[in-house]
């Protein structure tokens, strides 16, 4: 033991601080630490979050533009070339499906999924998922595989 680890017993410490707006004896009578007036002096005192003090708070100085459509439908690309990789894995043989592809973690099993034309499909397979691309049907069918819609 020395002086650069002394510490008081366990328990032995208060580190309440004072209590305030207990008489004027206390040294913390009258406002209490509040100060004088002003709502933050009042009880049941709480600003409104964002609130700077009756400046034009920053999300209302922010200009606001464009359109979130509420109904917009989002569908997980995959690519042809990334469907020839799970066939060159030996992982998928003819059907490409739903279950595959989550199993494989190129989708999500609540995932709406979309075949995209990038890349390059030598392998015939079937495919059925939600969404096809015009090139990724036509390069599909042109490997001999068929794109069945869910």
């Amino acid at each position: 033991m020395n002086l650069s680890n002394l510490q008081p017993a366990e328990g032995s410490v208060h580190k309440d601080g004072k209590r305030v707006g207990r008489g004027e004896g206390s040294g913390k009578g009258g406002t209490a630490t509040r100060g004088h007036k002003g709502a933050k002096s009042r009880s049941g005192y709480s600003k409104k979050i964002g609130f700077e003090g009756g400046q034009m708070p920053l999300q209302r100085r922010v200009p606001k533009f464009g359109f979130k459509n509420i109904n917009r439908k989002e569908y997980v690309g995959i690519n042809l070339n990334k469907l020839q990789e799970l066939v060159d894995k030996g992982v998928v043989k003819d059907t490409v499906n739903l279950d595959i592809l989550v199993a494989n973690k190129l989708a999500g099993s609540n995932d709406l999924v979309k075949i995209l034309g990038g890349g390059e499909l030598k392998s015939k397979l079937k495919v059925s998922v939600h969404k096809f691309t015009a090139s990724a049907k036509a390069a599909i069918e042109a490997a001999g595989g068929e794109a069945v819609n869910l």
